[in-house]
């Protein structure tokens, strides 16, 4: 084998061994990662390979240790299985696992110090202020310039996310991020549309564009709604395309992002791209956008799943 060389699909398949899928956890989003943890087991079982689930309910540890797995497909969304966390674990346990390491999760998974970084590599993301409990609120956040984007700074799925545009409307919207953080961001909304970018292996996949009649892509838009429209091919041009591409890219490097996530951003008025956000373990659900894109990209579900499976691997010596 050539050094440097990702791992090919039927390699994957026939190293895999026994892989634990885990899922589940103590987040705000354990159900969704119930949904994506199942879909991905069903996925690897069907193509031949050992999947073991691994609802993660207590003792990790010990849940693990009985699993013996080979290595292990992380399907946990939200604090503990995606901030790093149980990446460390998975090292200190010696198990291969998919995805980013510590260091990628932890910075991806607290939107604080993601943009704090992309805004030192000057990687555009919107202006932005932090809001800690406990502290008087800032009476010059809000002007009637623009509307505010509100969320805790630490949570995904849009959970605890509302878009402020008038001045009364602040102070319940930091409320209601507080049910999910002591750390709440506020940044200015970007008037435009919402892109997302999907990474697998390295490799962009095509940027889908959503459009959603409520107010912004929020939990209901994702993983309810049925009104929510995905556009892949997103409608963009050439160069424009290429510019939000690399942007992307740009912004998982920087983070320190292996393997695949997801990176959502904004295109304004002017076709400038905001980067956002980016998700270190995106969903697998049949509401999710990395299964999309890939599906657009012609690569079905069952592919995507071995060839995440394959960011376990590293690459070939």
């Amino acid at each position: 084998m050539e050094l440097g060389r990702p791992l090919t699909y039927d390699e994957i398949v026939a190293a895999a061994g026994r892989v634990a899928v885990l899922m589940g956890g103590p987040s705000a989003e354990r159900e969704i990662s119930l949904k994506s943890g199942g879909a991905v087991a069903d996925a690897l079982m069907r193509v031949g390979i050992d999947a073991r689930p691994i609802i993660w309910d207590g003792d990790l540890v010990t849940q693990l240790s009985e699993c013996a797995p080979d290595r292990v497909f992380i399907a946990l969304h939200g604090r503990g299985g995606e901030d790093g966390s149980v990446q460390g674990l998975l090292e200190v346990m010696q198990l291969p696992y998919t995805g980013s390491d510590v260091l990628g999760c932890a910075l991806s998974m607290d939107k604080v110090r993601a943009k704090q970084v992309w805004q030192n590599s000057n990687i555009a993301t919107p202006s932005f202020t932090v809001h800690r409990r406990g502290e008087a609120i800032d009476p010059t956040v809000f002007n009637n310039d623009s509307s505010l984007i509100v969320k805790p700074a630490r949570e995904g799925s849009s959970l605890g996310v509302s878009l402020v545009a008038e001045k009364t409307a602040l102070e319940p919207a930091i409320a209601e991020a507080f049910k999910y953080d002591d750390v709440v961001l506020i940044e200015s909304w970007i008037d435009g549309g919402e892109y997302t970018l999907g990474i697998v292996g390295g490799r962009p996949l095509p940027i889908i564009k959503l459009e959603t009649p409520h107010e912004f892509y929020d939990y209901d838009a994702k993983y309810v709604s049925d009104t929510t429209r995905y556009l892949c091919p997103c409608g963009l041009q050439e160069e424009s395309l290429n510019a939000c591409t690399a942007l992307g890219l740009a912004a998982f490097e920087t983070l320190g992002a292996k393997g695949w996530g997801r990176v959502d951003f904004m295109l304004d008025t002017q076709q400038q791209p905001w980067i956002i956000e980016l998700n270190t373990v995106p969903g697998m659900t049949d509401h999710s956008l990395v299964p999309m894109a890939a599906l657009a990209d012609g690569m079905a579900f069952d592919e995507l799943v071995v060839m995440i499976l394959g960011t376990s691997f590293g690459e070939v010596e």
